[in-house]
């Protein structure tokens, strides 16, 4: 089992506000959110778009619930804009995390992406020129070089509809940056729904992963994505992701391989759902009676 004196387990925002669709979880207050959070039993949590950006404030209304910040998303646009924007906008948000004591800081490239666009999710995806790849490459190394001067990991994070989300692009990507500065977000549920193997993916590059997104699928939903020709936003209105547990994936071997390596870090249940159709206590309930019935953590 995995040594739960080194590895956290939080849950995503997301489940009750979803910052990309604001009309999902509207209603919901960032207090309700993490007082529910604590309320399912888990550590911590990523930081959502409602959460204060006050870190004083954040940290006092974490505190009175026993959580803890596990990380945040950050856009980079390496290949579609100046370095020098994405570099200025990611040390405020690592100066940000540094403050509320997280150690990872997640980064997905958004240049070229089509996971916020009204754009087939199977059909639209850009590939990047080899000129483009070194952009990126370059860029994330030094991305992870000012993370580190903060002991700070940089872990990307590959998704549906940007320009890393294949295995053959994680290979290239892992190829071509420095393993030292560029680790790894390891989101089964984004592998799955890519059609990609999570298990050989993670035994590959599981010594890279810094991070990890419990994510399940319901291929139903994935099959109706794929044969309607949706976007990634209503493939998600669909309910295309859900809990651990829930889905098709099976949790136990990846967490076995995870252990086998003495993995160290969060375990984050991320679920993008409508909340007024899955109840995100209700789900958060659920997926960490998962965690602690299959995979004892």
């Amino acid at each position: 089992m995995l040594n739960r004196e080194k590895v956290k387990v939080g849950v995503a925002p997301i489940a009750w506000t979803n910052d990309d669709m604001p009309d999902l979880g509207r209603e919901n207050t960032f207090e309700q959110c993490i007082s529910e959070m604590a309320l399912a039993g888990f550590d911590g949590c990523e930081v959502g778009g409602k959460y204060p950006q006050d870190v004083q404030v954040l940290q006092k209304a974490l505190a009175l619930r026993g959580l803890q910040i596990a990380s945040a998303w950050f856009s980079a646009f390496l290949t579609t804009k100046p370095y020098a924007e994405t570099e200025k906008a990611f040390i405020k948000h690592r100066d940000f995390l540094h403050a509320l004591g997280a150690k990872v800081i997640v980064v997905s490239e958004q240049g070229h992406s089509i996971q916020g666009k009204d754009v087939p999710i199977f059909e639209g995806k850009y590939c990047l020129t080899d000129a483009e790849w070194e952009t990126l490459a370059t860029g994330l190394n030094r991305l992870g070089a000012l993370a580190r001067e903060k002991e700070m990991k940089l872990v990307y994070h590959h998704h549906m509809g940007t320009v890393v989300q294949t295995t053959e692009e994680i290979d290239r990507l892992m190829a071509m940056t420095d393993e030292n500065l560029v680790y790894l977000l390891f989101d089964s549920g984004h592998l799955v729904y890519s059609g990609e193997n999570p298990y050989a993916l993670l035994k590959q590059y599981v010594h890279r992963v810094k991070h990890v997104h419990l994510k399940d699928v319901r291929p139903e939903m994935r099959y109706k994505v794929k044969q309607e020709k949706l976007s990634f936003l209503q493939g998600v209105r669909a309910g295309a992701f859900t809990v651990p547990g829930d889905g098709c994936i099976d949790f136990v071997p990846l967490c076995a391989i995870l252990e086998e390596n003495d993995y160290e870090g969060w375990l984050l249940v991320e679920a993008e759902q409508d909340p007024g159709i899955a109840n995100p206590l209700e789900y958060a309930l659920k997926a960490r009676k998962y965690l602690k019935d299959k995979l004892k953590i």
